[in-house]
C-alpha cells in the first residue's frame, strides 16, 4: 500500500475516532459510491460497507481486522474522490484522470461528537420530513403535525431515490459563485420541481435557479403562488410547450420525469441543442414508434414476437428508449439506461441518464444507430426533432 492508502486504512480501523468514509467512483468502476461507517453488532464493532452501483445498495458488515483486506480490493478501482471523516480531522483524496492521488487534510476546530453506531438506524435520505416540512406541507404531502401522508409515501420515496442518483452522477462541488440552472420539463404537479429546488439550495447549499415548464396553465399558476408563498425567489414556472421554450440561460441540468410519449423526446432534443451538462429523463407512455411497427411486416425472425399486442407494445417501449439513448451517445453524451426505483412504486421506472462529454458526432455510435434503424425500418421522433 502507498502512503495515502495506509493513512485511510489506519483511520477506518480507529474504533473511537472514525465517523464515515465515502468513495465516489468513475467509469469503469462498477460502483458509483461506497459508504463505510462503524456499527455495533452483538459480536462487537464492525465496519459496514454500503455498495451503490446506481441501481441498488448492497450492504456488507466486515470485521475490523478484515477491513484492510476489503479496502485493498477497492483501491485499484477507478475513483473520483475519497473522503474520510473522523472526530478530529477530515481527509479528502482527489484523483486525476491518470489516477494520481492528491491528499488534503482538514483539522477540525472543534471535535465531532461520537458517531452513530446503531446497525438499525433509519436510512439517510436526501429529504427528511423534519428539514423539508415547509414545502412538503405547502404541496399537501405532509400533515400539519409533521408526518408524510400515507398516500404520498411512494412519491416521497421516489423523489429521494432520484436525488440519490443525482448525487452519485453529478460533480457538484467547486462550482465557484455561478448558480446552477435546472429546468424540469413536463413538471405537472411539480413535486419533483419543488423538491429539487430545496435539495440543491438548502440541502447541498448550491445556489440554484429552477424553472418548471408545462402546458397546464392552471397548474403553472398554482405553482407560482406556492413558490411565492415559500419565498423561493430563484424559482419560476412557464406554461409553454417543451419544444418551443427558450430560457434566458441554457440549463446545466434538464429533468423530465414521466413526460408523456413524444414530450420526452422534446425534452431530450432541447437538452442536446443546449448541450446541457446532465440529462435525467424517465419516459412515460410510448406510442410514436409503436404505430410505425404496426404498419409494416416485422423483420425476420421477429414475427412471433410482434404477433401479440402486449409483446409488441413492450418491444416498442424498449426500442424507443434504446434509440433515445443511442442518439444521445451520437451527440457526445455518456449515456446509460437504469432502473431508478422498484417496480412496486411505479411501472415507469426506467431512467435515461446522460452526461455531456464532447462536442461533435460520435461516428461509431452513429453507425450503430443507423444499423438499428435500418433493421426495424422506423424513424424515431427524436431524430426528426434533431
Amino acid at each position: 500500500m502507498n502512503q495515502y492508502q495506509q493513512l485511510l486504512v489506519a483511520q477506518i480501523e480507529q474504533d473511537e475516532q472514525f465517523v464515515q468514509a465515502v468513495f465516489s467512483g468513475r467509469a469503469p468502476n462498477p460502483y458509483l459510491k461506497i459508504t463505510i461507517r462503524p456499527v455495533v453488532l452483538k459480536q462487537g464493532r464492525v465496519r459496514q460497507f454500503s455498495f451503490w452501483d446506481g441501481q441498488q445498495d448492497v450492504v456488507k458488515n466486515v470485521e475490523v481486522d478484515d477491513a484492510a483486506t476489503t479496502l485493498a480490493d477497492l483501491f485499484p478501482l477507478a475513483w473520483k474522490s475519497i473522503t474520510v471523516q473522523t472526530t478530529n480531522e477530515d481527509f479528502s483524496i482527489q484523483f486525476s484522470k491518470k489516477g494520481k492521488a492528491i491528499l488534503h487534510r482538514h483539522p477540525r476546530p472543534t471535535p465531532r461528537t461520537t458517531p452513530e453506531l446503531s446497525h438499525d438506524r433509519s436510512k439517510e435520505t436526501a429529504l427528511s420530513p423534519e428539514t423539508s416540512a415547509p414545502f412538503l406541507q405547502a404541496l399537501g404531502m405532509m400533515t400539519h403535525d409533521g408526518r408524510v401522508k400515507a398516500d404520498q409515501q411512494r412519491k416521497f420515496r421516489q423523489i429521494n431515490q432520484f436525488f440519490q442518483l443525482i448525487e452519485a452522477t453529478m460533480t457538484l462541488k467547486n462550482r465557484g459563485v455561478e448558480p446552477l440552472h435546472l429546468i424540469d420539463f413536463g413538471c405537472g404537479s411539480a413535486y419533483l420541481t419543488f423538491a429539487a429546488y430545496h435539495y440543491f439550495n438548502d440541502v447541498l447549499g448550491i445556489p440554484t435557479t429552477l424553472t418548471g415548464v408545462d402546458i397546464k396553465t392552471h397548474l403553472i399558476e398554482r405553482h407560482r403562488q406556492t413558490s411565492q408563498q415559500l419565498g423561493w425567489e430563484r424559482m419560476q414556472f412557464h406554461d409553454n410547450r417543451i419544444i418551443s421554450y427558450q430560457p434566458d440561460t441554457p440549463p446545466d441540468v434538464v429533468l423530465a420525469l414521466h413526460a408523456c410519449d413524444t414530450a420526452t423526446d422534446e425534452a431530450l432534443a432541447q437538452a442536446v441543442r443546449w448541450q446541457s451538462r446532465y440529462i435525467f429523463a424517465a419516459p412515460c407512455c410510448h406510442h410514436h414508434l409503436q404505430v410505425q411497427l404496426t404498419r409494416q411486416p416485422p423483420p425476420d425472425p421477429f414475427g412471433p414476437v410482434l404477433g401479440d399486442g402486449i409483446l409488441r407494445e413492450r418491444l416498442g417501449d424498449i426500442l424507443t428508449d434504446s434509440f433515445r439513448a443511442q442518439l444521445l451517445r451520437v451527440r457526445g453524451y455518456k449515456t446509460d439506461v437504469i432502473e431508478f426505483i422498484e417496480t412496486q412504486h411505479t411501472p415507469r421506472n426506467l431512467l435515461i441518464r446522460g452526461e455531456f462529454r464532447e462536442s461533435g458526432e460520435n461516428i461509431k455510435a452513429r453507425e450503430q444507430y443507423e444499423a438499428l434503424k435500418a433493421f426495424w425500418r422506423v424513424t424515431p421522433y427524436l431524430e426528426r426533432l434533431l
